[in-house]
């Protein structure tokens, strides 16, 4: 997968103890890469996280983004051929009550891995990850295509939108002609199995249906472009590899080392511009950009239960209407979602309810890696072009 790129690179990943960050790590080490990780602790209890067993199975670094001088050692000491930035204050609704906390984590903490990767020598492809909801919204019909304004009514948004601005400015600034390649990724609504995070959609669902509770839900005719994880951490393992692929392969004029799979080997001297170093949206195809109501009513086929409008006018704002353009991803990358809205519910239902349903004996790890290997050979299925062996560019 993914052209072998990941097999024994050192790969730094901030954030790897959330939901997504769990999910990408599980991935990689499946992949063959050596992962550092760079995070706070779990942030909710139970944490994915630690269901799939992953602090013994990485380099495991417990820190905060916004401590620059931690932050840049850490980077320091893994030398990472790849980076993925997942760190981040993920919650709209808790950015309400923690304005400057997240403004200090989503764009300083991203400021200072920026300004650590200013010192890196080697060869380094970086994916930083923020949200569709860096956008200033519109409330438009259509997607929102990467050179759309950024914006931001609530501070998480905000906050998002200014990483974005500070990526490329960094990219502009400081990237030209360096051996790190920075792209963005800007994603959906994700979903899974794992996510445990309070004051989320999903999980507010299987908790209530797991206590035999009502499902309680404040924004039902809310559209969201919804997609199971493996949708963009697929999307980010591509992106780092093409990045990786673009940065430019000779051979060294000392060894005359080849790349493992026959193609000469990386040295330290990528191409003066970069057409992947730049913003990608990858989200699901158009016919998951559904209602809140539409996606409780599709979970309950698979975990029967009931809803109800619990709607508040009182309540902070949040955006009705949210879709993104993945013209570009699937232009230069061959990038499209696999899983369709139906088959995303199913796979994420199904992973609660077996946790719910499995007691003590349940292994979340097994069916984490059983989905990513379903999603895969659908994938292989839908010829991915991630999933070949032909050449990136």
């Amino acid at each position: 997968m993914f052209r072998g790129e990941y097999a024994g690179k050192k790969v730094f990943v901030t954030g790897h103890t959330g939901f997504k960050g769990s999910w990408l790590c599980e991935w990689l080490l499946q992949l063959g890469a050596e992962v550092t990780g760079f995070s706070l602790q779990s942030p909710t209890q139970p944490a994915l996280f630690d269901q799939l067993g992953l602090a013994p199975r990485l380099r495991h670094h417990i820190g905060d983004i916004r401590d620059r001088a931690a932050l840049g050692r850490a980077l320091a000491e893994a030398k990472p051929d790849f980076l993925f930035h997942l760190a981040a204050q993920p919650l709209v609704r808790d950015s309400y009550a923690r304005p400057v906390e997240t403004f200090e984590v989503n764009l300083m903490g991203t400021v200072n891995l920026l300004e650590a990767l200013r010192t890196v020598a080697q060869s380094c492809a970086a994916v930083f990850i923020t949200t569709d909801k860096c956008y200033e919204n519109r409330e438009w019909v259509y997607g929102y295509r990467e050179e759309d304004a950024m914006g931001g009514h609530d501070p998480y948004s905000a906050s998002k939108g200014t990483a974005e601005l500070a990526i490329n400015s960094y990219r502009r600034s400081f990237f030209q002609g360096h051996p790190v390649r920075v792209a963005s990724a800007r994603a959906g609504n994700v979903i899974g199995g794992g996510d445990w995070a309070l004051d989320r959609i999903v999980p507010d669902c299987m908790r209530a249906l797991d206590r035999n509770q009502v499902i309680g839900v404040r924004n039902p005719r809310a559209t969201r472009p919804w997609q199971h994880v493996l949708e963009p951490v697929g999307g980010y393992l591509w992106l780092g590899a093409s990045l990786s692929a673009e940065c430019g392969r000779r051979v060294s004029p000392k060894s005359g080392a080849q790349h493992p799979h026959g193609q000469p080997s990386i040295i330290n001297a990528p191409p003066p511009t970069s057409t992947l170093a730049s913003p990608f949206n990858f989200g699901p195809g158009h016919e998951s950009n559904r209602t809140v109501e539409e996606l409780v009513r599709e979970i309950l086929k698979h975990w029967p239960g009931r809803w109800e409008d619990r709607s508040d006018p009182q309540a902070v704002h949040e955006a009705t209407l949210l879709q993104l353009s993945t013209d570009k991803a699937n232009a230069l990358l061959g990038w499209a979602p696999v899983w369709d809205f139906s088959m995303s519910i199913e796979q994420t239902v199904k992973w609660y309810r077996a946790v719910a349903q499995g007691g003590v004996n349940f292994q979340p790890a097994r069916l984490t890696r059983e989905q990513i290997a379903a999603y895969t050979d659908h994938a292989i299925q839908a010829r991915q072009p991630w999933t070949m062996t032909a050449p990136v560019l």
